[in-house]
């Protein structure tokens, strides 16, 4: 199911928000391209939140303990996390960023 998530002038680029639906966290990004991205929103390490991170490029760093993933593939990037992010799919309709869950 697709759920709107925020209009396309909400993220600054290189930057992401919270997002936060039936109990589950997501991280919506905006690439310097102007390409969005959706993750889960917590740490694979100790489930802290993403969006209080660092982006960089294609990376967001963990606020925590550094770890850092490729917000594009979820994939990690960096000591101490080892487990990769999952990633959703992201539409934009009219100006509205969309992801699909579930």
């Amino acid at each position: 199911m697709w759920i709107e998530v925020c209009k396309v002038g909400d993220i600054e680029p290189e930057d992401l928000i919270r997002f936060d639906h039936s109990g589950q966290t997501f991280a919506i990004y905006r690439s310097e391209d102007d390409e969005y991205f959706a993750t889960d929103g917590l740490c694979t390490h100790e489930k802290v939140h993403l969006a209080d991170g660092l982006v960089m490029g294609d990376i967001i760093e963990c606020p925590k303990h550094n770890g850092r993933f490729n917000y594009k593939t979820g994939e990690a990037k960096g000591a101490p996390v080892c487990v990769n992010l999952r990633t959703y799919p992201v539409s934009i309709e009219a100006d509205s960023v969309r992801i699909m869950i579930g």
